[in-house]
């Protein structure tokens, strides 16, 4: 394994899924990491080792059908109460009540319903890229169709018919992901007014957007982005893009939580330069309401959509200063 995360544990829990794989590092209270897409638990390399040495039981999954997890076929096994079961029954499966929830990307929402649908499992949640909005408005696939405009379209409506992404990721995994990690990282993005690449345009692919020069961003080695793509390699793209065709479901499945605010202590870290956090400013700017227990909410500038990955030595002190200030478990 590239990089190998030393004295680390690799282990298969029961899960609604069937297995969740789990990678653990550390004794003390239980922090569970979740990913985003396209990522691994290997995304959270950087952050087992420190919160291991900072006092606590760092746990990274694989998401419901990502890597070594179980990867149902149905496309509505993706739905986010079965994903926030998945989480809860890791943290039982590991011997704990109670745990901290820390997710990146689609692992924030993932995180933050978990800690909304779960309070009696998880005590606290960590925000990492995509900020928290409650749950309301129109369904989530006619947002997303009008944010084209003219004739583009969102890249999130693209993902949403089955195999229509498939077809033009899995023939080249490797130069897919080297190039759609480029263009979401500070060091190699396209320059302002490039188009932008979360966009495609008619009878176009999402990457035809993405940078062409092949540089990889600092943070990926080659050997980081070999086990990226082995790992996409061996399980196809399906179960990884699933969690798109689920947000009109989860948009019915959690109606009895419409406008819910997460009460229990909260930790948002976004990038300067990430989308994630530039487009959803107004529900940074609401946490007060959303997040009444929030800690801090830290823009690191200059910073991409990889957070932990590219800044991580920031990215664990503010986590272990969030979570050194917690109530004992």
């Amino acid at each position: 394994m590239p990089h190998p995360v030393m004295d680390v544990t690799h282990r298969l829990v029961p899960a609604p899924a069937g297995r969740i794989h789990l990678v653990e590092q550390g004794t003390g209270p239980l922090v569970l990491l979740v990913h985003g897409f396209p990522e691994s638990w290997y995304s959270w390399r950087h952050q087992l080792p420190a919160l291991a040495a900072a006092g606590y039981r760092a746990v990274a999954i694989d998401v419901r059908g990502y890597g070594r997890s179980s990867r149902p076929a149905a496309t509505e096994a993706y739905r986010m109460r079965e994903l926030v079961a998945d989480n809860a029954a890791v943290v039982h499966a590991l011997g704990e009540r109670s745990a901290v929830i820390v997710g990146h990307d689609w692992g924030s929402p993932i995180a933050a319903n978990s800690a909304l649908i779960r309070p009696d499992v998880f005590r606290a949640v960590g925000l990492l890229s995509v900020p928290y909005a409650p749950r309301g408005g129109p369904r989530p696939t006619e947002i997303f169709a009008g944010m084209g405009g003219g004739d583009e379209e969102f890249y999130v409506s693209y993902f949403q018919r089955p195999g229509r992404a498939e077809a033009e990721i899995e023939p080249d995994v490797r130069g897919w992901l080297a190039r759609f990690y480029a263009g979401l990282s500070a060091d190699t993005m396209p320059e302002p007014g490039a188009p932008d690449l979360h966009f495609v345009g008619p009878g176009g692919e999402l990457r035809d957007r993405f940078p062409v020069d092949g540089r990889l961003p600092g943070w990926l080695g080659e050997d980081d982005l070999d086990f990226y793509a082995g790992e996409f390699e061996r399980t196809g793209f399906s179960g990884a893009l699933h969690r798109y065709r689920n947000m009109d479901r989860d948009w019915e499945d959690l109606a009895d939580f419409d406008g819910a605010p997460i009460t229990q202590p909260s930790l948002f870290i976004g990038g300067g330069l990430d989308a994630s956090t530039t487009w959803r400013a107004d529900a940074i700017k609401a946490y007060s309401t959303t997040l009444p227990g929030l800690f801090s909410s830290d823009i690191l500038d200059g910073c991409g959509h990889w957070l932990q990955q590219e800044r991580p030595d920031e990215t664990n002190r503010l986590l272990i200063d969030w979570l050194s200030a917690l109530p004992a478990a």
